[in-house]
């Protein structure tokens, strides 16, 4: 047995994959090497990778100026604990995110991953309204066919029925859902997509932390779109209800959809923000939770009931330095280019060439915003069956449910989009 082959072997045996069973995995393709938009297979084979690694590497991969940002930062540290030291890594990209994110937005909490920074987010709605002296306000509300994360109390503001959570329904936090909005565009707009959510705050309002929401763009829940006009009124009502605003652009920030960030669509602020992902342009692992001085001010009450001014949470890595130094440098990167135009010419091809599936038996629907590209298929996919045949066309992609869809680097080229969205009609086709 080669070492290659040993090494897989050891890894089928004992390397658990996300949302996979040890004893009946699906295929998990070796990966020896990442370079522009490409993956290199320990077999010699290149695919062009469509979901820029669960859309976090935007600029594609083994990017120099990214690479050398961790080789500098590396010569100093890798990492202390943020507990009582600071650094000027830190600094700066809390610095850098205060510039770009909505004006209101003055703290920023470092976090270590995307589920971590919804957890964050959700202790300090939570919190505000402890020190502000109304513990029972303490659900939140948010809208079917989302998805915020894996961990518990990200899991419980996920879809209850297709967030991928019904195994732990029984022991996850009881929150509060509305009806998902239907229409994409504000020209579509009518009052009843509304209904539900007006009907829910105001009932509820007097129990409730913070309404969650993924601005825009629902994504592993569905790949859904819906209307800008949704999240105007959604801050309305928060407003006039007294409810806190929790926007996850986690899947959404740093241009995905067109805009830096998914609340930019509706010209709205939120009162407190997650990032992730793009935010170290696939690099490490880094997150961070953002919040207004209204709500920072909430947290530290004096005269609250448990206003102890402390925000009750501290991962072993947050900040870490290595992290912050290459988000910084990929943010700087994102600004100095033109991602705008990149993301819109995506979206145009895109449009373009998925259209077609439009008029496929197999299709229920096609969508397109900014660099996301969706078909929904009629029928649940085999996803093994479809990664064979992507793989065989040099397209990697990671279909679930009913979809097929990319949602590739910025740096992607039109040749190479065109051979994943040619792959993705040849599988609808069933060709």
């Amino acid at each position: 047995m080669s070492d290659q082959e040993n090494w897989l072997a050891f890894e089928r045996r004992h390397v658990w994959h996300p949302y996979a069973s040890m004893y009946n995995p699906s295929p998990a393709y070796p990966v020896r090497r990442a370079v522009g938009v490409e993956l290199q297979f320990e077999d010699g084979r290149r695919v062009i990778d469509g979901m820029a690694s669960w859309w976090c590497a935007i600029h594609g991969y083994n990017v120099p100026e990214l690479n050398a940002a961790v080789e500098i930062q590396l010569r100093d540290m890798s990492h202390v604990m943020f507990g009582g030291l600071t650094h000027r890594p830190a600094a700066d990209l809390a610095r850098k995110l205060l510039e770009i994110t909505p004006a209101n937005m003055e703290h920023v909490f470092f976090a270590d991953s995307g589920s971590v920074s919804v957890e964050v987010a959700m202790k300090m709605a939570l919190q505000f309204w402890q020190a502000k002296g109304h513990p029972e306000k303490n659900r939140l509300l948010t809208i079917r066919s989302g998805y915020h994360g894996d961990t518990f109390g990200a899991m419980s503001v996920c879809d209850p029925e297709t967030g991928m959570h019904h195994l732990f329904a029984g022991v996850l936090a009881k929150q509060l859902f509305a009806a998902a909005p239907t229409v994409k565009s504000d020209e579509q707009w009518s009052d009843s997509q509304i209904a539900s959510f007006r009907s829910r705050i105001k009932t509820h309002h007097h129990e409730l932390a913070a309404v969650i929401l993924e601005p825009i763009v629902q994504g592993a829940g569905g790949m859904r779109f819906y209307a800008p006009e949704f999240l105007r009124q959604v801050r309305a009502l928060c407003d006039e209800y007294g409810v806190l605003l929790i926007l996850d652009e986690i899947a959404t920030g740093f241009g995905r959809t067109g805009t830096m960030f998914a609340s930019e669509h509706a010209g709205i602020e939120p009162d407190i923000m997650c990032l992730g992902k793009a935010l170290t342009g696939g690099y490490l692992t880094l997150a961070a939770t953002l919040c207004s001085k209204a709500v920072s001010d909430g947290i530290h009450a004096e005269d609250g009931e448990g206003g102890s001014g402390v925000l009750m949470h501290g991962p072993t890595f947050m900040a870490n330095p290595l992290a912050c130094a290459v988000a910084l440098a990929s943010i700087d990167m994102l600004l100095a280019s033109p991602w705008q135009q990149r993301v819109q010419a995506i979206a145009r091809q895109l449009e373009r060439e998925l259209s077609p599936c439009r008029d496929m038996d197999a299709v229920a629907d096609v969508r397109v915003k900014g660099a996301i590209g969706v078909i929904e298929m009629r029928e649940a996919v085999n996803v093994a069956e479809v990664q064979r045949r992507l793989i065989e066309q040099g397209v990697w992609l990671r279909p679930f449910g009913k979809l097929l869809y990319t949602m590739p680097p910025y740096v992607i080229s039109s040749a190479q989009l065109s051979r994943v969205t040619n792959a993705m009609c040849s599988v609808c086709a069933g060709t």
